[in-house]
């Protein structure tokens, strides 16, 4: 696709955003960032897309000055986060698009080329060596006594990677997708809402927003809350497994994360036994 590399629109952990031509942008991953996650990222995003999922349109893949790319039908229109920042949204009507979006990609039927949870897993652990030998084998063991699930899981849908179209909201960065349970999604916006939190961030703003998906949540799955809070809490160890693979916020963030995964496994040590 003809194009060249415009101004920068945005930035994220592994990749600029940069304009590429009228209605495309580009995303430019960082110099040392993997090609093959790069690679793997521009086809999630368009399983999804081709699935019917709320995911933008790529259309070409690039390298520009040695650095790989690709091609995206451009989004214009402001981040919910933006959007929440100057309190333009409000914190439940948030709650409710993230609910709204969750639920629809729960609905996609996954596409072939989406890995099992405790298979993207198995291999995350072993090419990052994010956590200890040990501490690793017990979070696969976890993994693989969660619930049947097999839904597609965005894994990391925040409202950072929620663009708010004139044709309604629009997720990105799809590179985490995966095959699992729908309540590893919401899982995974807990930990980044509750455990997460920057410093000089309001928690109470991060907990309010955290409970009004899952409130939002309940009422589309036509469940009680107390349901879909129960039928969380067996993913939460993996969310923060999830988190680590990734900019998990600060050392000290890092530090509780990993004791809150050592605890859940001495948690279910005597079940194993009996």
């Amino acid at each position: 696709m003809q194009g060249s590399l415009g101004e920068k629109i945005g930035e994220g952990f592994s990749a600029d955003i940069h304009a590429w031509a009228p209605g495309r942008v580009v995303k430019l991953f960082k110099v040392g960032f993997e090609r093959r996650l790069a690679e793997h990222e521009a086809q999630m995003t368009r399983a999804a897309f081709a699935a019917g999922a709320p995911a933008p349109e790529v259309l070409d893949e690039v390298t520009v000055e040695g650095r790989f790319g690709f091609v995206l039908q451009r989004l214009d229109g402001p981040t919910l986060v933006q959007l929440l920042q100057t309190r333009a949204v409000g914190l439940e009507e948030a709650g409710s698009i993230l609910a709204t979006l969750y639920s629809s990609i729960h609905r996609t039927l996954p596409p072939l080329g989406v890995v099992p949870l405790l298979d993207f897993m198995r291999g995350a652990l072993r090419r990052t060596g994010a956590l200890p030998e040990p501490l690793a084998t017990g979070v696969l063991g976890l993994a693989g006594r969660l619930p049947p699930g097999d839904g597609l899981c965005h894994s990391d849908l925040h409202a950072g990677n929620v663009i708010m179209t004139a044709d309604g909201p629009r997720a990105i960065d799809w590179l985490s997708a995966v095959r699992a349970g729908g309540f590893l999604d919401l899982a995974c916006c807990q930990v980044l809402l509750t455990e997460l939190v920057p410093d000089g961030a309001d928690p109470g703003r991060s907990h309010a927003l955290n409970a009004a998906i899952q409130s939002n949540y309940a009422r589309l799955a036509g469940l009680s809350e107390e349901a879909v809070t129960g039928a969380m809490q067996p993913y939460l160890p993996i969310a923060r497994v999830v988190a680590l693979l990734g900019p998990a916020g600060s050392s000290s963030h890092r530090a509780r994360l990993i004791d809150r995964l050592e605890a859940a496994l001495r948690t279910e040590a005597p079940d194993r036994r009996g």
